[in-house]
Order: C-alpha cells, then structure tokens, then sequence
C-alpha cells in the first residue's frame, strides 16, 4: 500500500509525505519520519551543519533507499547586526551603548512599577510592536551619543540575513543529526546497512563526528555481532548434555550432524519465499536446534539401548531404531510443521513479523526429515567405528606400556 501511495503523492507539489507501517514491536531510537535511523555525533554543532546536509544529499543518491530525510532544522532566519567600529568610534559611540539601546528597544527591561492598593505592576519598555516584524525596524533606531546628539543605528550598522538551526537534538549529550530511510521492496536491512557504511567513508566524515545506527538497524546490527557466539554456546550446551546423558563423546557428534540440514533447509526456504533473513528468522533458525535434533535422538537412544541391554552389533540396533522409531519421528516431526505453517502462510496485521518465523522453522523440518532418516544411521555406523578404532587404539598403547615396563 506505501509503495502505490507513495508515487501518487509524490505528484503534490510543495508537499513531502512519509508513510510507514505501524510496526507490533518498535524498538527505534526515537520518532522520526522512516523506519531505520542512522545517527550523527559530534561535540561541535557547527560541524553538524556543515556534514548533515552532505551525508542527505548523498544518502539519497543511494539506490534501495526511500524516504530519505533528517530531523535536523538548519534553515531559521537570523539577522547578524555587523558594526562600523572605525565610524562608531569617530561618533563616541561604544558598543556598550549600542548593546543597551537595543535591550531596551527589544529586551525585557523593567523601567518602573506601578502599585495599587491590591497589586503590582512591573513597567516594561519595549518599541511598538510593528518595529518587531521585520529587521529593517532597525533603520528606526537611534543611539544617544556622548555629546547627547541621538544617531540614526543605520549610520554605522548594518544587519546581514543568514540562517540558523531552529533546534538542536542531543543523544548522549552530544549534539546529534538522525537520518532516517525506509528500504525498496526486496533490499534486505543488511546490504542497506552496508551502503550507508560505505556511503559515510565516501564522503569523508572528518574524526570528530561519529556515525552509528539507532533504532532497529541497531539492533539488527547487534543481533549478528552476537549470533556465532549465540550458535556456539547454543551447540556446546547440547553437546554436554548429550554427552552427559548417553556417556560418550562421540554420539552426541551423530545427533548434532542433524542440524546443517536444517539451517540450509531454512535459508533455502527464505530465499524461494523471497524474505529477508531478519531477527525472527534468525529465532526460527535457533529454535530448529531444539527441535531437529529429536529425530537422531529417538533413534540413537534405541540404539544405545539395544546394544547395551540386548547385546546386538551398532548395524542391527540402528536398523531395528530406523524400523521402530520412524512412526514416532513422522508424528513429532509433522506436529511441529503443521504448527508453523499458520506462521509461515497467515495474513493480516503483523504477518510480516510472524512469516520468516514460520518459513524458517517449515523449510528447516522438510529438508531435515528427507535427509536425516537416511545420513543419521550412516553417520552413527562410521562414528561407532571410530570409537573401536579409537579404544583399540588406546588397549595397544596401554599393553605396550605394560611390556616396557614388565
């Protein structure tokens, strides 16, 4: 709907319109007129005056993004009042004097009070009102020299239009410019991220202003700097507990090997639904750890169990788990898809959150439960093979020890 809108009011002349979704969670920085936000930083406002107006104007070169705008407002008229100090000086006139005529022209100066039997009255001195409305109200005023002779202010004054920023938002106490854009449908928040990067190195930002996102693109940010850490320590807990459970260290390897699967399962899914790999679908990925990895359980604890209490070889216990355990593997493994699916294909408002959950988590099972049935038993058999390995290994060594010092 923006994007149909957005070119019809385009059209409007004198008119610039932002339009954005309201969003279910909103963690932005702070209200502004897109959805993401880039931020400038620097302890000098003139600098920000300066490099603000640039970093706009280049952002909005940049393809894939819309509705680029900033809250910064440079453009209030000021009048500087420049002084002839030579001709004030040859006339007497300091700027002192110059400084007071004025205050009491436009200032606040109490020159009396008035009382009454019930109140007070401050008396203010100011010029008629209609000498505030524009600077050439300046022409009308006249400065008392020494000599008591009253000269025009024009006469050794003049007062230079410019402009000036109406106000001035701080972030961290720093005086501070937010950009803000929204993205083309289909640009994923990760390559926008790395043009606008690469769009601020570009230019030259000088060292004494510093850019960083705010808002979502901020958190997306912090999202992938803790992912490889948020994976690693998700897998090191499953590991240990499975080894724990099964005590061994090489079967635990045989359930985790069901997790590739999954995740190119899911990355596979967003790329052929077109979505974005976002926070939520990274959620959806992680939660396939915990689910996937029920199917190499079901069957290795079969297994486990079989060769232990029955006394059967690692190829007859996983083919027995296979034939055993493939009904209950289908029936968890098809509640957990049936129950993404309205994730994966609702409609309605904030189905965009909800959908990469669901494609992640749906696309994740499919291509796990065709793959895993199959490599599970393979990779427990060659596994298995290599614990002999390794404890023949390990009874070598220890009978040549035992010789070496008999």
């Amino acid at each position: 709907m923006i994007a149909q809108l957005r070119g019809k009011l385009a059209r409007i002349p004198a008119v610039t319109l932002y339009l954005q979704p309201v969003q279910d969670l909103r963690v932005d920085g702070r209200m502004s007129n897109a959805q993401y936000q880039y931020t400038l930083q620097s302890d000098s406002v003139q600098d920000l005056l300066i490099w603000g107006p640039r970093m706009l104007a280049k952002l909005k070169t940049v393809r894939g993004l819309l509705d680029v705008n900033s809250d910064q407002q440079n453009k209030g008229l000021q009048a500087s009042l420049i002084i002839d100090r030579a001709t004030a000086s040859r006339l007497g006139i300091t700027t002192q004097m110059i400084d007071n005529t004025l205050y009491d022209a436009f200032g606040q100066r109490q020159v009396s009070t008035i009382y009454t039997q019930l109140n007070q009255y401050h008396v203010v001195m100011e010029v008629d009102p209609q000498f505030w409305q524009n600077p050439d109200g300046l022409k009308h005023i006249y400065v008392k020299a020494p000599d008591g002779a009253q000269v025009p202010l024009s006469a050794f004054t003049h007062y230079a239009p410019s402009t000036a920023p109406l106000v001035v938002t701080h972030q961290g106490q720093f005086p501070s410019v937010t950009l803000s854009f929204n993205l083309r449908p289909g640009l994923a928040l990760g390559d926008a991220v790395d043009a606008v990067e690469e769009t601020a190195a570009q230019i030259g930002l000088p060292s004494s202003i510093h850019g960083n996102f705010s808002g979502s693109a901020q958190a997306f940010q912090e999202s992938l700097a803790s992912e490889p850490l948020l994976i690693a320590a998700a897998l090191l807990t499953v590991y240990i507990v499975l080894g724990v459970l099964y005590e061994s260290l090489i079967h635990p390897i045989t359930i985790l090997s069901t997790l590739p699967s999954a995740g190119v399962g899911a990355l596979l899914a967003l790329v052929l639904f077109r979505s974005e790999l976002s926070v939520i679908a990274l959620i959806g990925i992680i939660l396939l750890i915990g689910i996937v990895k029920k199917n190499a359980i079901m069957m290795i604890d079969f297994a486990l169990e079989a060769e232990r209490s029955e006394d059967k070889s690692p190829l007859d216990a996983i083919f027995q788990a296979c034939l055993l355990r493939f009904r209950p593997i289908m029936m968890t493994t098809m509640a957990a898809l049936l129950g993404g699916l309205p994730l994966a294909l609702g409609m309605g408002v904030g189905s965009e959150l909800r959908r990469p959950l669901g494609i992640a988590i749906v696309g994740g099972l499919i291509m796990s439960q065709m793959l895993t049935l199959y490599t599970t038993p393979v990779v427990y058999l060659y596994l298995d093979r290599c614990r002999l390995w390794f404890e023949r290994l390990r009874a070598r060594r220890a009978r040549s020890v035992a010789e070496s010092a008999g």
